[in-house]
């Protein structure tokens, strides 16, 4: 698996940039781990619109869901253009069957439900889902692509059942929206000291760093991960390319 980290900000976008989206490749598939605001405008440095297969979204906060109505327009207009498109389909929960129902797009994009009940498979992906702590129904990921393994925390406060769910993940991509000492697990999100425990239980081969906020020093997170954690800890940014 390849991953591209195509947003990476907590909320919005800085300047140029965008928030939750992450582009997963193997062989000729493509999927876009959520679809924030500017992804689908980042995107494209990467992979044409048209080539996606899919988006499996964690949860519909608008920093991880802002942009599907865009993806929807590109396959509109594309269509109309005559270009060749894949078949694409967006995977989204069904605890909000509203935000679920507005996923899918005539013939042009199909919505599928998944659950924490049982795994799916999408092209040569297996996903697993475990619903996190958060103010709003939302799931993390894990992706299991031939030997490999790559696990999303997506939006989370720390709680136990999120190591065992990424025990000896080669990739953790991790949320970390505040640093050491933030009052921040009251709304739903871990800081660097959380992560730093929740990697240091689950034990990856290497930690990524993401959804981070818009104030103080980015390094520091990373600095206060390696108190807790002897592994690999590198920091999300737009256009990081990762082999898991």
């Amino acid at each position: 698996m390849r991953l591209t980290v195509i947003g990476y900000w907590h909320g919005y976008p800085e300047e140029g940039e965008a928030t939750s989206g992450y582009l997963l490749e193997e062989g000729e598939w493509k999927l876009l781990l959520d679809c924030g605001s500017g992804v689908i405008s980042s995107l494209q440095k990467y992979c044409d619109v048209t080539d996606l297969n899919g988006i499996v979204l964690s949860h519909y906060h608008h920093d991880h869901r802002a942009d599907v109505g865009i993806y929807q327009y590109a396959r509109i207009i594309n269509q109309g253009l005559g270009k060749a498109m894949k078949n694409a389909t967006i995977y989204g929960h069904r605890q909000d069957e509203q935000s679920f129902l507005k996923l899918g797009y005539k013939d042009l994009l199909t919505a599928q439900s998944y659950d924490d009940k049982k795994p799916i498979n999408i092209g040569p992906f297996t996903f697993t889902f475990l619903q996190t702590h958060h103010p709003v129904p939302c799931y993390a990921m894990r992706i299991q692509a031939k030997d490999n393994t790559l696990v999303y925390t997506a939006d989370s406060s720390y709680f136990p059942e999120l190591a065992d769910f990424a025990i000896e993940a080669d990739l953790l991509i991790a949320e970390c929206s505040g640093y050491e000492g933030d009052s921040i697990g009251q709304f739903g999100h871990m800081t660097s000291e959380d992560v730093g425990q929740l990697a240091k239980k689950a034990k990856p081969t290497q930690v990524l760093l993401s959804h981070l906020p818009h104030f103080g020093n980015h390094e520091q997170l990373r600095t206060e991960v390696a108190k807790h954690f002897s592994g690999t800890v590198r920091l999300a940014s737009s256009g990081l390319q990762l082999n898991v």
